[in-house]
């Protein structure tokens, strides 16, 4: 269609027109004059709708599927990283945790022995210089770690330095078989020396062979000259069994240490030795034992008038026939007391009638009276 005068103008009046209808539209309300052709298009043009409809419906479905099911699996694996994420963080808070608990247990035990420590974190098990029980720690000379120094946690004695890098350092375990410690009992400061046994416990011997020791008793280290490779003080573990006396200079027993060897994390390297001997000041304090607990039974009450026991004790202490004998012998009523005589005189016809054999006294004879 050109594009002339005419058809502009026609433009206008169509436009024009579809105003002019829809204000009346408006202001009928539903009395509208065009209700009625309204009415009539809905039903010419419905059924083309519905069928227009019914043939595009299953294409834009599919075509909304499509995009949704790209839409959901975006969203299901933003989803799934964010739960991955979750769980590595929660991860991550409990290992953090668990690491400021026992850094914090850690700080505790070298502040009650008063050790100047280097923190340090055990990186590897095992090591190229043929120990059979060691560890590597991420802290070496650059950090002035040296060699034969002590090596702790919160819980006691880990071990020496052997070996020293830049960066790393060698830990021999204190229950590796070449290892040997200077050892002190807890109270009655007996002496001896700790070697360890691997995944057994420690075996001490005792300098004095005729020592007390009983399983309970618990060991620090006794230290070297110059706090070198040993500082005093350092728990080592509890007796859990002791060899009887055998006469020898030497008693042994063996020691669980409290140091869990496989399951090493945070460590401290004692940097420092304390100015004074710490004793046993670094040891925890034993737990207290549990209270006993008391159980009072209270017997029922006995009946009315009857004080408790009374039966039992009757019942007890009372022969058979007693009670028949006690009713027989109690007066019954109120009987005037019997004098002693009186009972004497009631006595002698019963003595009598029990001796019938005796026999009657002869009467006296008259003195006036004389034989023929």
């Amino acid at each position: 269609m050109r594009d002339t005068r005419e058809s502009r103008l026609l433009l206008v009046l169509l436009v024009a027109i579809a105003f002019a209808l829809i204000t009346v539209d408006i202001r009928g309300g539903q009395e509208s004059p065009v209700d009625g052709a309204r009415q009539a298009a809905a039903a010419v043009f419905g059924p083309v709708e519905n069928g227009v409809a019914s043939a595009v419906d299953p294409i834009g479905n599919a075509i909304g599927a499509v995009r949704d099911s790209g839409e959901r699996h975006d969203r299901l694996a933003a989803l799934e990283q964010e739960n991955a994420a979750l769980k590595a963080k929660l991860g991550s808070d409990d290992r953090n945790r668990s690491r400021l608990r026992e850094l914090d247990t850690l700080l505790k035990t070298a502040g009650a022995g008063q050790y100047g420590i280097k923190g340090a974190q055990v990186i590897a098990i095992g090591a190229a210089q043929g120990f059979s029980w060691t560890v590597t720690i991420d802290a070496g000379a650059r950090d002035g770690i040296r060699r034969d120094m002590t090596v702790l946690n919160g819980a006691g004695l880990v071990g020496r330095v052997t070996t020293v890098g830049p960066s790393t350092s060698t830990v021999l375990l204190a229950n590796d078989p070449d290892f040997t410690v200077g050892t002190r009992l807890e109270k009655t400061a007996e002496l001896g020396f700790a070697t360890g046994q691997g995944n057994g416990p420690l075996l001490v011997q005792l300098l004095n062979g005729k020592a007390k020791v009983k399983p309970g008793d618990r060991l620090v280290t006794f230290g070297s000259h110059g706090a070198k490779p040993f500082v005093p003080g350092v728990p080592v573990g509890e007796v859990v069994r002791v060899d009887p006396l055998g006469g020898g200079l030497t008693r042994n027993v063996y020691v669980r240490p409290y140091v869990g060897f496989s399951k090493l994390d945070i460590v401290g390297v004692v940097v420092q030795a304390p100015r004074t001997d710490p004793r046993d000041t670094v040891l925890p304090p034993k737990p207290k034992p549990a209270p006993t607990v008391t159980v009072t039974v209270t017997p029922p009450p006995p009946p009315d008038g009857q004080q408790p026991g009374q039966n039992q004790q009757q019942g007890e202490n009372q022969q058979p026939g007693q009670n028949q004998q006690q009713g027989q012998a109690q007066p019954q009523g109120d009987q005037p007391a019997v004098k002693p005589d009186e009972q004497t005189q009631q006595q002698d016809p019963q003595t009598q009638q029990q001796d019938p054999q005796a026999q009657p006294q002869d009467p006296p004879q008259d003195q006036g009276e004389q034989t023929p």
